[in-house]
């Protein structure tokens, strides 16, 4: 068994206060968890309007699968336009 932590900073381009930031996060973790079998949450950054932090845990059964996984999960976030990841932190933690 595998369990992977993914870490996001990310870039938001569109909102111009808190509620359209609030608005915009829901919107990306909402579109993540119905396409992806993820956990997920802003774990960061909550009173900067223009910055997030998502944070994303998942159990497999090997590593590459995870590494699969969160490679698509990024270009699907990515695929909206609305943000820039700035910062990524994957952690893999393997037990027998």
């Amino acid at each position: 068994m595998v369990v992977g932590v993914l870490r996001l900073d990310l870039q938001l381009f569109s909102p111009q206060n808190l509620k359209e930031k609030r608005s915009l996060v829901k919107r990306l973790l909402n579109r993540c968890r119905d396409r992806f079998p993820v956990s997920c949450a802003e774990v960061g950054a909550q009173d900067l309007w223009q910055r997030s932090e998502f944070g994303f845990a998942v159990v497999e059964h090997d590593a590459a699968t995870l590494q699969a996984l969160f490679e698509k999960l990024e270009e699907e976030i990515l695929r909206q336009g609305e943000v820039e990841i700035l910062d990524r932190d994957l952690e893999l933690l393997h037990y027998k």
